[in-house]
């Protein structure tokens, strides 16, 4: 273990898993989680609420989805395949929570909504971008083999499906936090306990909860 993870901090170096593609453009978060099942107070269960209204008919029976399909769908780490401005839409944590309680631990894709891609990080989700180009071949390539574990590489910025390697790209910051744990907001007040109850202690209004 290292001195970052004794710390509190989980550092996020990358991800392997089992792909699932979602083809479209604009997908927003109306569609990632519909605004009907917000109101929950916790994101408990909402996995399987992710897509419901493109992955289930009217009565609730599953219809034809990349999600619904067993060659799509497996024990472990999902990593999601995406094209133009996934996450679109509200500002909703719900999207991201959805999908990473559903399975997902990374995505790739041409491009994210930008408060959807800083709620990911927030989860420790990281979500590579490729090119236009990548993400057609790369679609298309885990549709053939689905049984092909997909890796997302956070130190190399890199995307491994078989032997293909793509290039990917990642905002330096959103990176750093990764590589650092510091993604993870409550494991750094953790291993800043110390510092968190010295400046409690300082302070009048919270003299009786620095312990």
């Amino acid at each position: 273990m290292t001195e970052t993870e004794k710390s509190g901090l989980r550092p996020v170096t990358g991800v392997t898993g089992h792909p699932v593609p979602l083809r479209g453009n604009d997908i927003d978060t109306d569609r990632i989680i519909p605004a009907r099942f917000m109101t929950a107070i916790t994101f408990d269960g909402m996995g399987e609420l992710a897509f419901y209204d493109v992955r289930f008919d009217a009565d609730g029976n599953e219809v034809e989805h990349p999600m619904n399909d067993p060659k799509h769908r497996a024990k472990g780490p999902q990593v999601a395949v995406v094209n133009k401005n996934f996450g679109c839409g509200s500002s909703r944590e719900h999207a991201p929570q959805a999908m990473h309680r559903w399975g997902v631990h990374a995505i790739v894709g041409e491009s994210f909504a930008d408060i959807f891609f800083g709620n990911c990080v927030a989860l420790g989700i990281p979500c590579l971008t490729l090119d236009a180009a990548d993400i057609e071949k790369l679609m298309a390539a885990v549709e053939q083999e689905p049984a092909q574990s997909l890796a997302v590489d956070v130190e190399k910025n890199e995307v491994r499906h078989g032997e293909t390697v793509y290039s990917g790209t990642m905002p330096a910051s959103a990176r750093e936090q990764f590589l650092s744990g510091n993604w993870d907001a409550t494991g750094a007040l953790l291993s800043a306990l110390p510092e968190v109850r010295s400046t409690a202690a300082k302070l009048p209004y919270t003299r009786g909860f620095a312990g």
